[in-house]
């Protein structure tokens, strides 16, 4: 065989290992590739109510409080490159003819203490009037530019109201409805409880199964409710987003047996992954996305990343390219 054969023959071996090792590496990355999605919206964490809930304790102390007639903030510097908290609350909103209005306290003012007590936060002068004191002068130590004077403020009483009153549960995620709990005897058979439908929301699935407010759900896939929150519960944990359920409806003059599909956020692909060949990720929550061909670790043939409107381009780690990098803007008022 003469030299020239050989080297065809060298050079044909060379090229069939080098395209096998080229079929070896794409199998290789088919068996380790994956495919994974995440919900296209995404879903807030719902806490879930008790059965059971005091409304009372929400609703403050009972009697009378008292009222300075004033709005406050915290008395901030006004430094936007170096914010800090100076000592008292700035006054930014009065009660016409209020008490802070009638002792001559101003828009812009800083009230440094009351009755000696020192005010370094608005928590401090709402805590003194949840007090039920008795009306009486209540001085005042207040700066104005560079002048600290000294107002006797007439608070003023105000009743407490009344404890707060429950509605409705509401479900905002799994069936995007409203529900009370009300006891409903059908063809003369002892009451049951039901989750009366308050309100139907505009993306509700509960339009799609044609029930509306003033419907009332007795039974879940054929067991019962015990309430509105026992509806909401078992809607948010029983089942996944998107799962169809089967209830059953009382309409105030027959029960019906309806069917229809929990809310659905939807899916899309989160991350596509080939080995080292390509590799591609998305996010909601932060708006990203990032892909890379070729991913060498210390290096890409190419990779792309974008977050927000940020985006970056980089050809084998040497020839990098970014645009629309965001920038802090300080804007006049």
């Amino acid at each position: 065989m003469d030299r020239a054969a050989k080297e065809n023959i060298s050079m044909c071996t060379i090229t069939i290992k080098r395209g096998i090792s080229i079929l070896a590496l794409l199998q290789l990355s088919l068996l380790t590739g994956c495919v994974s999605y995440e919900p296209a919206i995404l879903v807030p964490a719902l806490n879930l109510s008790t059965e059971d809930i005091t409304l009372a304790d929400m609703a403050g102390a009972s009697g009378a409080r008292i009222d300075f007639g004033v709005e406050l903030g915290l008395n901030e510097s006004d430094s936007l490159s170096n914010i800090e908290i100076l000592p008292g609350v700035r006054v930014r909103g009065i009660s016409a003819n209020g008490p802070a209005d009638s002792a001559g306290i101003q828009l812009g003012d800083i009230i440094l203490s009351i009755n000696g007590t020192l005010t370094n936060h608005p928590d401090v002068v709402e805590s003194l009037q949840q007090q039920t004191l008795t009306i009486e002068n209540t001085l005042f130590n207040v700066r104005r530019n560079t002048v600290v004077f000294e107002a006797t403020v007439v608070p003023r009483t105000v009743n407490s109201n009344a404890a707060p009153r429950e509605l409705y549960r509401i479900d905002p995620i799994a069936s995007r409805a409203a529900y009370r709990t009300q006891m409903v005897s059908i063809s003369g058979q002892p009451s049951i409880a039901a989750a009366r439908v308050v309100e139907v929301y505009q993306t509700s699935p509960l339009r799609g199964a044609a029930i509306e407010a003033g419907d009332m759900i007795l039974a879940v896939n054929n067991v019962p409710l015990n309430s509105a929150q026992d509806l909401v519960s078992r809607f948010n944990s029983e089942f996944e987003l998107g799962e169809t359920v089967n209830v059953t409806v009382f309409d105030g003059e027959s029960v019906l047996e309806k069917r229809f599909d929990l809310w659905d956020p939807g899916r899309r692909v989160s991350t596509i992954s080939f080995g080292p060949l390509i590799r591609y990720q998305s996010s909601v929550a932060p708006d990203s996305k990032s892909f890379s061909l070729l991913d060498l670790w210390l290096f890409s043939l190419y990779s792309y990343n974008r977050v927000d409107q940020e985006r970056s381009h980089s050809i084998l780690g040497l020839l990098n390219y970014s645009s629309d990098l965001g920038e802090l803007i300080e804007e006049e008022n």
